[in-house]
């Protein structure tokens, strides 16, 4: 059985940067695809960024630019390098792992950015 953890979330001021990371714990991490998530209050969850088990990333379009997703498969751990946040980056952020037709989920890390 795979878990999720993820770390890294805080308070940030505007312009500011934050690593997030996604530790695999359980099971081993190559061959999983991976992805970035977050929920702003009183928003639904969204897609931000993923990455294929071949390292392929994609992101959304607000984030291009500013965020890298990457993983360390030797390491079991994934990451979401956010540059220039932006208040409107404040959510709680969730990675995610797609195992075959199985979603796993993490418990979320807490992003604001503030001044």
């Amino acid at each position: 059985q795979v878990q999720l953890v993820e770390s890294g979330g805080g308070l940030v001021q505007p312009g500011g940067s934050l690593r997030l990371s996604c530790a695999t714990v359980g099971r081993i991490f190559v061959g999983y695809a991976m992805a970035w998530y977050r929920q702003a209050p009183g928003n639904q969850r969204e897609w931000v960024a993923s990455i294929s088990s071949g390292a392929i990333t994609n992101y959304l379009e607000s984030v291009k630019g500013r965020f890298t997703i990457s993983r360390d498969n030797a390491k079991n751990i994934m990451y979401l390098q956010m540059n220039t946040l932006k208040p409107e980056d404040t959510a709680v952020y969730y990675c995610k792992a797609q195992i075959g037709v199985s979603e796993v989920w993490g418990q979320g890390t807490k992003v604001t950015v503030s001044s």
